[in-house]
């Protein structure tokens, strides 16, 4: 990076989170196709110290935004010292400087430049390489088709590719099997997501997700506050009907959780889920259940292989098409994730989006 021609400034001040949140608007103004993270959880980011970037041209414009972060947790999972950027959007000739500018700002004591994630891949971040014509969703990444040439053009290798997909809801092709006994005599037992206990169903997710996913090469634990953050203003949203979880002699084995995909609305909003917004969502929550994204799902490791997510996907799929859904988006799926990928083709379902993070060797 030129100093002379570009500047990267840290955000202090509430105007420069305004110049961040705005650079984000001009960059996508008129792109259906993106759904923006929103804008409370960006400002909550910022008030809780997680340090913002600016990029200016030598006019002073903004031409580029990041994130400059670390996560201990997930330096011990890579068992690399990480350098980790997120919320990172640009212009196209502002491409090399951005990255110049986070490769200079990086720790001294960091060895991997990662991401981009906001803030951890379990979270959310990630650049698409494919599918660039079909839109993005809440939870996932939409970008031009020119973002992978800019970062493999400066040297960063894709890491933990995926895709997302996309499955129709037809009606399902046979009745829903019914609660059973394992061949051990254990009893199985469906559950449903209840708005009045919600923190409580949360609380057991959380560790029915942890344990499951720990397997997984980005994945680190989420804690009670983290989901508590992740979940925040679920409640209003949530369709009770689609968080389901099994249960093993009273012990929860395997969830899923979708909910309805409100992505038209945060494009139309720009991602400002303010109170006012917040309660036209509400008002309008109806028009918003045609489509839905399944967010996560899984199953102890102990219990895999027993069908229990199968069977968790024949009472999703039922109340799917009960609830009047036309379509199921997944978060994005690891390709050597081979059942997870069985289980959407089976309901008629295909890749979206080409998913990655990337990563570059200081």
């Amino acid at each position: 990076m030129s100093p002379a021609r570009h500047r990267f400034t840290r955000v202090t001040d509430r105007r420069g989170l305004r110049q961040f949140l705005a650079f984000g608007d001009r960059l996508y103004a008129g792109e259906p196709r993106h759904v923006p993270t929103g804008r409370q959880q960006i400002r909550r980011w910022w008030r809780d110290g997680v340090p913002l970037y600016l990029l200016r041209d030598a006019a002073g414009t903004v031409v580029g935004r990041t994130t400059l972060h670390t996560d201990a947790d997930f330096d011990a999972k890579l068992g690399r010292r990480c350098q980790l950027f997120g919320l990172t959007e640009f212009t196209e000739p502002a491409a090399k400087p951005l990255f110049d500018a986070i490769t200079a700002h990086a720790g001294t004591d960091r060895d991997l430049l990662f991401g981009p994630v906001a803030l951890l891949p379990n979270q959310a971040g990630g650049v698409i390489t494919s599918g660039h014509a079909e839109r993005g969703f809440v939870d996932s990444a939409w970008n031009p088709p020119w973002y992978p040439t800019a970062y493999e053009a400066y040297g960063f290798v894709r890491r933990f590719e995926a895709d997302t997909w996309i499955c129709p809801v037809p009606a399902p092709p046979e009745p829903v099997p019914p609660v059973h006994v394992d061949p051990d005599g254990a009893r199985i037992a469906l559950h449903r997501g209840d708005v009045r206990r919600l923190d409580e169903q949360l609380d057991l997710l959380r560790g029915m997700l942890n344990a499951s996913f720990a397997q997984l090469g980005y994945y680190t634990p989420i804690s009670a506050a983290q989901l508590r953050r992740q979940t925040d203003g679920l409640a209003y949203l949530l369709d009770e009907s689609l968080l389901l979880y099994l249960t093993r002699d009273g012990e929860p084995v395997a969830f899923v959780l979708c909910v309805p995909d409100i992505s038209e609305f945060l494009i139309t909003v720009r991602g400002d889920l303010h109170l006012l917004n917040q309660a036209r969502l509400l008002a309008a929550r109806r028009r918003y259940r045609r489509e839905a994204v399944l967010i996560v799902k899984g199953v102890l490791p102990q219990h895999q292989g027993r069908g229990y997510q199968r069977l968790l996907s024949t009472h999703l799929h039922r109340n799917l098409y009960d609830g009047g859904y036309t379509t199921l988006r997944s978060t994005y799926v690891e390709r050597d994730n081979a059942a997870s990928a069985a289980q959407y083709r089976r309901l008629g379902g295909r890749p979206l989006h080409g998913y990655t993070f990337y990563a570059r060797e200081r």
